[in-house]
C-alpha cells in the first residue's frame, strides 16, 4: 500500500496527456547531394548549374522535362571523378546522422529505465529512513533526521509514515516536522492525514500526541486551504474520545477561521465529547449551530443526540431536533424514536406531543410498537384523561399494534376511579373477545369501583366470576370485598368472606384483622366478635397493635357500665 502512495507523484505526472509519438525525424531524412564543388560556382559559363537536389525531385515528378546539359559530358565526366572522394566522405557523414538519430531514440530509453532505477531506489530510501526512525529515541529524531543525506520528497515521506508499524505517534509527528525542514513541500495535507488516522485508530490514544498533533494542524491551518474538514474531524474525535470536551469546543470554533465548514458528523462528534463531561449546556449550543446550518449527521447519530438531551433532561429541545432532522430527510432509529417518546410522556405538559408522535409509527415499526403506546395511555389516565385514553386504546383494537392486558388495566382502572363501571366492565369483553384472559388486577380493579359506589353485591357477583378463571385469587381481591362490607356496616358478610379467604388458603394479615377489629368495635360496638377475631390472630401467629386492643378492651368497658347502670335503674 506505501508503495502506491510513494508513487503518487509519478502517477499524476503520467496522467498528463501526451501527445501521440511522432517518427523520427532522422530516420525519414533522404539522402542529401554532396555539395557542388567550389570550381562550379566559380565557372564563368553561363550555363545553369546542374542541381542533383532537382534531378532528384523531377525524377518522382509526374510530368518530365529534359534539361539542357551545362556541360559537354566531357567535362562533366572530369569534374564527377574527381569529385568522388567527397562523396565518401558525404556517405559517412550520413551514417553519421543515422547513428545521431539512433541516439535520440536512446535517450527515452534510458529515462525510462531511470525512472525505474529511482522507484527500485525509493524502497531502500524508505527502509532505511524508517530503520532510523524505529531506532531513534523520540527526542533525537530531529537530530537523526537531520545527520542523515536524503532528500525527502512528498511520496516518500507517505510511505515511510505508512510501514512505521512500529512508532510512537510523537514519532511520526517528529518525523513530519523534521522532514519539513528539509523540503517544507512534504508538510502536505495528505501526509498529515496518515499521522491523523494512525494516531484516532490507535486503541489507546495518548494526551500528548493529541495536543501535539493539534499544535501542528494549527500551524497548518494558517495557511488556508491547507487543512479539510475530515481532519479536524479526526482531531475531534481523539479528544472525544480523552474526554477533553474543552479541546473539541475548540476545534469546532477553529473551522471558520481555517477556511473549512463543520459537516453533520463535526457536530455529532463534538456534543458528545460534551456529553463525557455532561457539559448539556454547551452540547445544546453546538446542536443548535447544527440545526441552524442544515448539516445533520446520518439517522443512527442523529437518533443518538436526540438520545443524549432526553437524558440530560432537555425532552422540548431533543423533540425540536427531531423535527428539524425530519424536515432534511434524516430518519432516526425506532429505538430512539420509542426513547424520545417515553421522555415526553412522563411531563403532563408534554403528553400531547407523544400522542401526536405516535404517527410517526407506520408499518413494521407500527407493529412493535406497543410499548410507545402503552406509555401514552398510561400519561393520559394519569392526567384523568380517560376518554382519549380510551380512544387510543380501541384505535390499537382496530388497527394496531395489538394491546396487552396491562393496557386494557390502564384503562378500566382510570373507569373504575371515575364511577364508569358498566364502560369498565365492557373492556372486559373486549379482552376476551381478543384472546386475553383477564388477571386478577383486573377484576380486583373494577370490585374496587363497585365497592366505592356501594354497589357491594355487583362487587361479590365480579368475585364469584373470577374464582371461575382464577382457582386462587389474591388477598387483595378478598380484602376490597371484607372492606365494602364493613363500610355498609354487614358484618356478617364480612365474616363470610374472611372465611371464604381462609378456605381458599389465604391467610388474613395483621392489617386486615386490625382493620376488621376497628371496624366491629367502632361501628357495631361488637367486642365480642371482636375477641374471637383476636383470639384467632393470636393463633396464627400475629399479634395485635397495642391500640386496637386497647379498643376492644375499652368498648367491653363501655358495654359493661351501661349494663350495669341498667340494672341499677332498674
Amino acid at each position: 500500500m506505501w508503495r502506491s502512495r510513494a508513487r503518487a507523484l509519478l502517477l499524476l505526472r503520467s496522467s498528463t496527456p501526451k501527445s501521440p509519438p511522432q517518427p523520427n525525424p532522422l530516420r525519414t531524412l533522404t539522402r542529401a547531394p554532396p555539395p557542388r564543388l567550389l570550381s562550379r560556382f566559380l565557372s564563368s559559363s553561363p550555363d545553369a548549374l546542374p542541381d542533383a537536389s532537382f534531378a532528384y525531385s523531377s525524377s518522382s515528378s509526374s510530368s518530365s522535362e529534359t534539361l539542357p546539359e551545362a556541360y559537354p559530358s566531357s567535362s562533366y565526366d572530369a569534374v564527377s571523378a574527381s569529385a568522388d572522394p567527397t562523396e565518401d566522405g558525404e556517405e559517412n557523414l550520413a551514417a553519421l546522422w543515422e547513428e545521431d538519430a539512433d541516439d535520440a531514440e536512446d535517450i527515452f530509453v534510458s529515462t525510462a529505465s531511470s525512472d525505474t532505477a529511482d522507484a527500485e531506489a525509493s524502497d531502500e530510501e524508505v527502509a532505511r529512513v524508517r530503520a532510523v526512525v524505529e531506532s531513534t529515541p523520540e527526542d533525537q529524531i530531529p537530530s537523526a533526521i537531520a545527520d542523515m543525506v536524503v532528500d525527502f520528497t512528498e511520496p516518500l515521506l507517505a510511505a515511510v509514515l505508512l510501514s512505521a508499524e512500529n512508532c510512537s505517534g510523537k514519532k511520526l509527528l517528529l518525523l513530519f516536522k523534521s522532514a519539513g525542514k528539509n523540503n517544507p513541500d512534504v508538510k502536505s495535507l495528505a501526509n498529515l492525514e496518515i499521522i491523523a488516522g494512525k494516531l484516532a485508530d490507535s486503541n489507546e490514544i495518548d494526551k500528548m500526541d493529541a495536543y501535539l498533533l493539534w499544535d501542528m494542524v494549527k500551524e497548518m491551518g494558517s495557511v488556508p486551504g491547507s487543512v479539510n474538514t475530515q481532519l479536524l474531524n479526526r482531531v475531534i474525535s481523539m479528544f472525544w474520545k480523552l474526554e477533553k470536551s474543552k479541546a473539541a469546543l475548540e476545534v469546532l470554533d477553529k473551522f471558520g477561521e481555517f477556511g473549512c465548514t463543520p459537516d453533520g458528523d463535526s457536530y455529532y462528534l463534538v456534543i458528545q465529547a460534551a456529553g463525557k463531561k455532561a457539559m448539556v449546556g454547551a452540547a445544546w449550543g453546538v446542536c443548535e449551530k447544527m440545526v441552524g446550518s442544515g448539516c445533520f449527521p446520518d439517522g443512527k447519530k442523529t437518533g443518538e443526540i436526540v438520545t443524549f438531551f432526553c437524558k440530560g433532561k432537555k425532552v422540548k429541545e431533543a423533540h425540536s431536533v427531531y423535527l428539524a432532522a425530519k424536515e432534511k430527510k434524516v430518519q432516526i432509529p425506532t429505538s430512539a424514536l420509542d426513547f424520545l417518546g417515553g421522555a415526553l410522556v412522563r411531563n403532563d405538559e408534554t403528553i400531547s406531543t407523544a400522542l401526536e408522535l405516535l404517527e410517526e409509527y407506520k408499518g413494521k415499526s407500527l407493529k412493535h410498537a406497543g410499548k410507545s403506546f402503552a406509555a401514552v395511555i398510561h400519561g393520559l389516565c394519569r392526567m384523568k384523561n380517560v376518554k382519549d385514553a380510551k380512544k387510543l386504546l380501541m384505535r390499537m383494537v382496530n388497527l394496531g399494534p395489538a394491546p396487552g392486558s396491562a393496557v386494557f388495566n390502564f384503562v378500566i382502572t382510570g373507569l373504575s376511579k371515575e364511577g364508569e363501571m358498566e364502560e369498565a366492565k365492557g373492556l372486559i369483553r373486549v379482552m376476551e373477545s381478543r384472546g386475553l384472559r383477564p388477571d386478577i388486577y383486573t377484576y380486583s380493579v373494577i370490585m374496587s369501583g363497585y365497592t366505592k359506589g356501594g354497589m357491594i353485591d355487583e362487587a361479590h357477583s365480579l368475585l364469584r366470576e373470577a374464582k371461575k378463571i382464577h382457582p386462587k385469587l389474591s388477598r387483595v381481591t378478598y380484602h376490597i370485598l371484607i372492606r365494602g362490607y364493613c363500610k355498609m356496616e354487614e358484618f356478617e358478610k364480612a365474616l363470610e368472606c374472611l372465611q371464604e379467604m381462609k378456605e381458599d388458603g389465604l391467610l388474613p394479615n395483621m392489617d386486615e384483622y386490625n382493620k376488621f377489629i376497628q371496624s366491629l368495635c367502632l361501628k357495631a360496638m361488637d367486642w365480642r366478635t371482636a375477641e374471637k377475631l383476636l383470639e384467632e390472630m393470636e393463633g396464627s401467629g400475629l399479634r395485635l397493635k397495642g391500640i386496637t386492643r386497647s379498643l376492644v378492651v375499652a368498648v367491653k368497658e363501655l358495654e359493661m357500665e351501661e349494663a350495669s347502670k341498667d340494672s341499677q335503674e332498674a
